[in-house]
């Protein structure tokens, strides 16, 4: 194995993905990418806001999200191991399926947040996604427990 992916998206379970990569890069010695997939710009903009305003906002969240990608690729360089970090635009399994192709990563490292069958009919899961779509074998972390 000579890469690990991190599917990260910034909450509570951020943390665990990252230090579980961080640990499997480790003991594999190889390195890392901590991947996030960023929302796509809205396709049209109502009456009610401008353009430039929506706009205006997703550079923030852009530069919010890069920063705080680098704080968790930061820490892990501080320990030895190659990291890259991404920021990528677009569906996020099919985004985290191609990057995991592309450096040919030998494990995908992902969170769970177990939300329930009505969020799962509604939005799908993305550990779900990934996991009909790929052969590569994935670190799943579960949710914390109730």
């Amino acid at each position: 194995m000579k890469t690990v992916l991190a599917a990260v998206d910034f909450s509570d379970m951020t943390q665990k993905i990252v230090n579980q990569a961080a640990r499997l890069a480790n003991n594999f010695s190889c390195s890392v990418h901590i991947v996030h997939v960023a929302a796509p710009n809205p396709d049209k903009v109502g009456y009610d806001v401008s353009q430039q305003y929506v706009r205006d906002y997703r550079a923030k969240e852009y530069r919010r999200e890069h920063q705080e990608l680098h704080q968790h690729a930061e820490r892990i360089k501080e320990m030895g191991i190659e990291v890259i970090p991404l920021l990528i635009q677009g569906p996020v399994v099919e985004v985290i399926l191609k990057e995991a192709d592309k450096i040919q990563a030998g494990v995908i490292v992902l969170g769970s947040h177990g939300h329930g069958m009505l969020h799962k009919m509604l939005a799908g899961s993305v550990c779900e996604g990934v996991l009909k779509c790929t052969t590569i074998p994935l670190f799943i972390i579960p949710p914390k427990k109730r």
